[in-house]
């Protein structure tokens, strides 16, 4: 028997989670009550049941019966029944974002103020997070790409490292991301902007590409970014780090950046022991204003 147990900060994602672990076989009860936790676990994982596969949802709207979960966890693990913990995450600005486009109440949120909903949140859901086996931050997740991402522990049983990386071009006129980690800086390489045949076309395009990747300097540049992207992954890992985004820079987001940036993703794809998503958050800026 397989038991989940699916928690993490209130618009992190996990009721589409539950979704997609029903979707995938597993029978799903949300919002159980603490202290029927360990009576259901045990009742599933006695053999009499035909259900072999489990998901519990649980989060704060359980109270202070939450901070019972340790104490139920530890009784679980003494009578070998097996539990595995998905903590889904968000930054904070996104979460708050969330809750305005959906105009929904924070649970914790007493006086009205989303923040301070959000802040108490975490502070509670600590012990959690520190027992998880499994920790995603949808703050970057489409839904087809979190469901890909638990298709990969919860039905591939493949290893999971709890690190999403993304590859995000952007152009350095419309701002740095916010939510960057690392910052690249292309500009050094020869803008295909200048070239009338190139103007309107993007590093998507293969006339672009070849353009680019035309200067040796730029395969030098890659191969550095290679080489120092892989030195960094595992030292994040052990230091429990969940969320990557590493984000390349050109004047307008529409060309370098977007080829190095498709480049470095591309190389990557080879390593299974996290997962990476590409973005080109500026591409299509300079068309939608006519230049």
């Amino acid at each position: 028997m397989r038991l989940v147990i699916v928690t993490g900060m209130s618009g992190a994602g996990k009721a589409t989670a539950l979704k997609i672990l029903e979707d995938a076989g597993y029978f799903c009860v949300d919002n159980l009550p603490v202290s029927f936790v360990d009576k259901f676990a045990e009742l599933t994982a006695s053999g009499n049941s035909e259900i072999t596969k489990v998901a519990i949802g649980l989060d704060i709207r359980s109270g202070r019966a939450l901070g019972q979960m340790e104490q139920i966890l530890a009784h679980m693990e003494a009578r070998g029944i097996p539990c595995e913990i998905l903590f889904l995450d968000a930054g904070n600005d996104i979460l708050v974002k969330r809750y305005k486009e959906t105009r929904r109440m924070h649970p914790l949120a007493e006086s009205g103020r989303i923040e301070q909903g959000i802040i108490l949140e975490r502070d509670r859901l600590v012990f959690l997070k520190k027992h998880a086996d499994y920790i995603i931050d949808t703050s970057q997740l489409l839904v087809r790409e979190l469901k890909q991402e638990l298709d990969k522990i919860f039905v591939q049983n493949r290893e999971f490292k709890n690190l999403m990386i993304t590859v995000l071009s952007f152009g350095f006129k419309y701002g740095i991301p916010s939510d960057a980690d690392l910052v690249f800086d292309v500009r050094f390489l020869p803008n295909p902007y200048y070239y009338e045949n190139l103007r309107r076309l993007t590093g998507n395009d293969q006339a672009v590409q070849e353009f680019v990747m035309g200067f040796e300097m730029a395969h030098v540049f890659l191969d550095k970014l290679d080489d120092m992207v892989r030195f960094l992954v595992p030292n994040y890992v052990l230091e429990g780090k969940n969320q990557l985004v590493i984000a390349i820079g050109c004047t307008g987001g529409k060309h370098r950046s977007v080829t190095l940036a498709n480049r470095l993703y591309e190389r990557l794809q080879d390593q299974k022991d996290y997962g990476v998503k590409l973005d080109h958050r500026d591409i299509g800026k300079d068309t939608a204003r006519g230049k």
